[in-house]
Parts: C-alpha cells; sequence; structure tokens
C-alpha cells in the first residue's frame, strides 16, 4: 500500500525539484556519480559524502514548511543529495528563540544535516511584513553560502501564491506584480518552491497523517496584517460571491501573467540599446515610438540602474517619467526612490542620482 495521497503529492513536487537541481548541477561526469549515489543510498539513511549537492529547506514549523522538510528528508538520500535545513527567528514574538531550537530539533529528528536556527533583526523599511521578509532572505542567502548549498526550498504553496496575485492587483502594479512568486528565483536560481501547485490543505494533510506535529504563526490570523486578512477575510468573501476555484484561477493567472511579463522584459532589454545616442542617454523620440508596456520597463530599468531600489519603484513613479516622453509640457524634475532624478534635457532623458 502506498503512501497517503497528500504525502505522494508533496514527495512527487519535491522529487521533480531535486531532478531539476540535478541537472542544472551535474556535467557528465557528475550525472554518473550521482547515479552510483542514487543505488548506494536509495531505501537507507547511509551517510552521504561531504561531496554530494547539498539543498536546505527553510522551515518555520508551519505545517507548509514541515511538509516540505519531510518530503526532502524522504526523497534527497534517494537521489544522492544531502539535506540540511535553515530556520529563521526574527525576534517578533516572546519565546520565539525557544520556537526555533524546537524547530532545529524537529528537522534534526527528520534526519536533516546540517540545521540551524539564524536569529535576525528586523527593521522598518516598507512595513513589517516587507521588513520580516528582506531580513529573512538576507540570513537565508548568508546560510545557503555558509554551507555551499546549491539551493533552498521555500514552502509556499498554491493558496499563498493566490494571495500574492491578489495583492499585486490591489495595488495597481502591473502586469509582474500579478505573475505572483517564481518557482525559480534568487541569485543563481537558488530559491525553489516546489509546493506551487499544491494546495495549503493538502500540506497540512501530509503533516497530519504523517503525525507531524505543527506550529500555528499566530501573526497568521492578526487582522492588523495585510495578507491575513486577505487569508481570512478577502479569499473566503470572493469565494463566495464566485464560487470555488478561485485560488486555482488566480494562480493560473499568475502563471500566465510571469509568462507574458518575460517576454516583455526580454523585449524590452534588446530595445533598450536602440533607444541610447552614443553617449548613452536615452533619445525621448525613440522611446515614444516604442509600445507603451515596453518603454516603461526601459524607464524602470534604467532607474533601478541609477540607484533607485527596486522594491521602492511603483507603478506610479514610472507613469510620472513616461509622461516626460508622452507628454512633455516643460515639467520639471521627477524625484524617484534613492534620490534618483529624471528629467527631460534637450531631446534626452536624464536619469541620474541627484
Amino acid at each position: 500500500m502506498g503512501p497517503h495521497p497528500a504525502v505522494a503529492a508533496i514527495r512527487l513536487a519535491v522529487r521533480r525539484v531535486l531532478h531539476d537541481i540535478l541537472t542544472e548541477l551535474t556535467t557528465e561526469q557528475t550525472t554518473e556519480q550521482t547515479t552510483e549515489q542514487t543505488t548506494e543510498h536509495s531505501g537507507d539513511r547511509t551517510p552521504l559524502p561531504p561531496s554530494a549537492p547539498l539543498v536546505l529547506v527553510a522551515c518555520s514549523g508551519g505545517a507548509d514548511s514541515i511538509a516540505l522538510a519531510s518530503a526532502l528528508s524522504f526523497e534527497a538520500p534517494k537521489l544522492g543529495v544531502r539535506a540540511g535545513g535553515i530556520t529563521v527567528d526574527h525576534g517578533l514574538q516572546s519565546g520565539s528563540d525557544l520556537r526555533a531550537q524546537d524547530v532545529v530539533l524537529r528537522l534534526r529528528g527528520l534526519g536533516l544535516d546540517p540545521v540551524e536556527s539564524v536569529a535576525v533583526s528586523v527593521g522598518r523599511a516598507g512595513g513589517p511584513e516587507a521588513a520580516a521578509r528582506d531580513a529573512r532572505y538576507a540570513a537565508l542567502d548568508a546560510a545557503a553560502e555558509r554551507h555551499g548549498a546549491s539551493a533552498v526550498l521555500l514552502g509556499h504553496t498554491r493558496d499563498d501564491q493566490a494571495e500574492t496575485v491578489l495583492l499585486g492587483l490591489a495595488r495597481g502594479s502591473g502586469i509582474r506584480s500579478l505573475s505572483g512568486m517564481a518557482a525559480v528565483s534568487g541569485a543563481g536560481g537558488r530559491y525553489r518552491r516546489p509546493f506551487l501547485h499544491v494546495d495549503r490543505q493538502t500540506a497540512r494533510k501530509a503533516c497530519m497523517v504523517q503525525s507531524l506535529p505543527v506550529w500555528d504563526d499566530p501573526h497568521n490570523v492578526d487582522p492588523a496584517y495585510t495578507r491575513s486578512r486577505l487569508r481570512h477575510e478577502g479569499l473566503p468573501a470572493l469565494e463566495k460571491a464566485l464560487g470555488r476555484g478561485v485560488v486555482e484561477a488566480l494562480a493560473r493567472t499568475a502563471r500566465l501573467s510571469r509568462d507574458d511579463a518575460d517576454a516583455l522584459d526580454s523585449w524590452a532589454s534588446q530595445a533598450e540599446t536602440s533607444v541610447r545616442d552614443d553617449t548613452g542617454l536615452l533619445e525621448c523620440a525613440k522611446l515614444y515610438a516604442l509600445p507603451s508596456a515596453v518603454r516603461r520597463r526601459v524607464l524602470r530599468r534604467a532607474a533601478i540602474d541609477a540607484g533607485a531600489p527596486a522594491g521602492s519603484l511603483f507603478a506610479r513613479h514610472i507613469e510620472e517619467v513616461d509622461r516626460l516622453i508622452t507628454g512633455w509640457r516643460g515639467q520639471g524634475a521627477i524625484n524617484l526612490p534613492g534620490r534618483v532624478v529624471a528629467q527631460r534635457q534637450g531631446g534626452r532623458l536624464v536619469i541620474r542620482q541627484g
């Protein structure tokens, strides 16, 4: 008798991602070595050699990440991959250090190694949720570098993806925001999200049937947080009004939007060189001739290259710069985040730090 369907689903998702990682990592020689390791280690817990690739799981102790850790623990040894875990203590709740220690014990109990807890200091830039996210990813980046990990797995589910799409829609940030979270992201494709096609209930069910204890973060039900309100009020209201299947439809929207956004980004990258003069300045007439979706991508890229923080550069900023091209009436310079200034000078668009 095979595993419970929920357990089978999460293991399959992780297995596919591990195969992708190995395919990207291996040359013909290391492929042969991996095959030998698979035969030797399948079905047992014989320690893998230090030369075997390491994949870490980012684990908060919640159902999604615990399910991910259990699936990684099961699948990785069969493929000759070492499996480790990292938990980040944000220090935002009383006793968070003790919970982090408990997560470490759980991960070690699943057979993961190395395992560690990393404490971070959360700032205030961009609001509490964004600041916590920035601190978390910085810690995960550092841990991956420290341990020489080939990838870090994240437990975001299809439900998380749907929430991300709705948040992007509410901000009016354009098609890239509607693309949600990428299955592969980060420097060199470091971050992998195996569960973007798996719903949250499946991950929780997998934990339950395997008797894996999980921790439910009180922040996830705190109405002070935007995502929490969306999860417990917004999405249920949409499903009540529109019927079941909203989450799946939003996740599908993310996939389709990402394909479109990637194509437009590629077009903008190719077009950028053709709209600059010999000195590298953007020519307004040539920018005007571009489709607006492409032109605005060129402008956004130029602003970021000049020093504007990508996370603080919103659609309204780019629209103001775009009016220097499409609605020129002699207006003055546009101030952008990061002390970047955009202004029109003699038929050229100059974007630089002021």
